[in-house]
């Protein structure tokens, strides 16, 4: 790289979970590390998921972006590709075998394999991306084929850990490369990008290994089916509940389409290693006896369209909770679906299902470090300078307290926000101006075509729903013709209110006749008056629609 101005652009992964994407600019270049999505939180109603905000590179027309790299294969870092990839056609990727393989995936389901370049390459390898020169590392996190990137500059090495935690004993056998890691501090790391999603949580993160022995436990006790609810992407923990399920002599059938998908393509490429005819298609499990089947599912989060969610409120076409089942939530729940989490455990209880959940039995561990791994990932890198990345935050201002705890001066310490631009040049590391960073709501086929606004008339019509009233009038006189038709949804019962019905009625009569001569506006004065008239009575402020009809 010649002499300059690099700039760094986070997009999403700053000040919350998910939507992980960071533009790295020198000039007119650029490249992207990651493109994921976020889950929406519970008031978020009827979105899909949510994408970075990535209006500024579509209103950069000078930029060039010569690729993206991506660190691993979780839905946070890889869900967003193919509307990244649909905005910004030919742009090649890079990323590590299985990642790649479920990228890919989703490239083929959205019909745009022809419009990008899938460049496959190992932990360890080097490669450019235009003026990029990248240097992949691998660290350990809860899927196969993770990897943490240093980016040489003109100014020293930029080192991105990706997610991460220091396990010594991972379910695939391969250890972080703390050689490699170790090596970047010799020739000088300007920055670090460092996880914090765990920097609120002292010590280290337990091995993945730990869930082994309480699996057993889970499998050795259960009376019927058990059915293992975890993320789509967590091929590790697949590995696991195929290793139990060999010891155990128990079948395994996959419900859910992502799952499905994610399964065959791990075991094509050697990332999970079991036999095939472990494997059972779900609609081929009558024959097998309920005590020697395991179920993996979707929706250990809570959301409400996946395979858990629809089994606990009876809704699944295929699964039905029966006695004895054996529910397993091998994770934990993301900030914000705390509540949707517990709701489905209640409803599952109430039809029968023993649910087995951390801390009941260690059934899932973080993929993230924690303090005593962060301050070692500190201390092998020797930054210059901290930018704390993934996490809220709560956890990019733990993350940073705990690197000035360590030594590192405050002025060298970043907590920035989605959007938020960092300079680097010969004479150090700034915070820059500010660039969209929100969230694009995905509902539907619609992407970006609903907002703030929309959102909170779905929150007012979840909490107060809406009357509509519609009304005939003679054009002359104002005079109310036959009775006003009212109708009501998730306000209050009609049948059962007739004092409220009496004075919307008189409250109709009593607005028109003041109205008689309001220029149009007699819809929007009726709206006001009963507003006013539900909230006197209810406390409470449904939407409120009318339709005057004139004759």
């Amino acid at each position: 790289m010649a002499k300059g101005k690099l700039r760094i652009v986070p997009l999403g992964g700053l000040g919350e979970i998910g939507k992980n994407m960071t533009v790295f600019e020198w000039g007119n270049e650029a490249m992207i590390i990651d493109a994921g999505i976020m889950f929406p939180a519970n008031d978020m109603h009827g979105v899909d998921y949510i994408i970075p905000d990535f209006r500024y590179l579509l209103e950069r027309k000078d930029l060039k972006i010569h690729g993206i790299a991506f660190t691993h294969g979780h839905e946070d870092h890889i869900g967003a590709v193919t509307h990244v990839i649909d905005a910004f056609p030919n742009t090649p990727i890079y990323a590590t075998p299985l990642t790649a393989g479920l990228i890919e995936g989703k490239l083929r389901d959205a019909g745009l394999t022809e419009k990008t370049t899938v460049n496959i390459f190992k932990a360890g390898d080097k490669f450019d991306i235009g003026p990029f020169k990248l240097e992949s590392y691998h660290v350990t996190h809860s899927i196969p084929d993770c990897v943490g990137f240093a980016i040489n500059t003109a100014y020293g090495l930029i080192v991105h850990t990706g997610d991460y935690k220091f396990d010594n004993t991972p379910v695939d056998g391969k250890p972080p490369d703390y050689a490699r890691i170790a090596s970047f501090s010799r020739r000088g790391v300007m920055l670090l990008m460092g996880d914090s999603t765990n920097s609120d949580k002292t010590g280290w993160t337990p091995s993945e290994t730990v869930i082994d022995g309480a699996l057993d436990r889970v499998f050795r006790d259960a009376k019927g089916r058990i059915l293992v609810a975890t993320f789509a992407s967590l091929i590790s923990r697949v590995q696991q509940v195929a290793n139990a399920a060999q010891r155990h002599g128990r079948k395994i059938a996959i419900a859910g389409y992502s799952m499905t998908r994610n399964v065959e393509i791990a075991l094509e490429l050697g990332h999970l290693k079991a036999p095939k005819d472990l494997f059972v298609d779900l609609n081929k499990t009558n024959n097998i006896s309920n005590n020697k089947l395991v179920i993996m599912v979707t929706g250990s989060q809570g959301e409400p369209s996946a395979v858990l969610a629809r089994m606990a409120t009876g809704r699944h076409r295929q699964l039905e909770v029966e006695k004895h089942d054996t529910i397993v939530l091998s994770s934990h729940p993301i900030p914000g679906n705390e509540e949707m989490v517990s709701r489905n455990i209640n409803r599952l209880l109430q039809r029968g299902a023993n649910v087995i959940y951390d801390p009941i039995e260690s059934v899932h561990v973080s993929g993230h470090a924690r303090q005593d791994e962060m301050m070692l990932m500190l201390n092998l890198v020797k930054p210059k300078y901290l930018l704390p990345v993934h996490g809220e935050l709560r956890h990019l201002h733990q993350h940073a307290k705990l690197a000035m705890s360590a030594g590192m001066p405050e002025d060298r310490v970043f907590v920035a926000e989605n959007g938020r631009v960092l300079e680097i040049d010969k004479g150090g590391v700034r915070l820059g101006e500010r660039v969209p960073g929100g969230y694009i709501f995905v509902d539907g086929s619609g992407v970006g075509d609903i907002g703030r606004v929309v959102m909170r008339d779905r929150e007012i019509l979840a909490r107060d729903g809406f009357i509509l009233v519609s009304v005939n009038v003679k054009r002359d006189s104002g005079k109310i013709i036959g009775e006003p038709e009212i109708i009501s949804r998730g306000f209050v019962y009609l049948r059962e209110s007739d004092e409220l019905l009496d004075q919307v009625r008189n409250t109709i009569e009593d607005t028109l006749k003041k109205e008689r001569n309001s220029n149009g506006r007699r819809r929007e004065k009726l709206q006001d008056s009963l507003g006013r008239l539900f909230y006197n009575e209810t406390k409470r402020r449904p939407m409120v629609f009318s339709i005057i009809n004139e004759y």
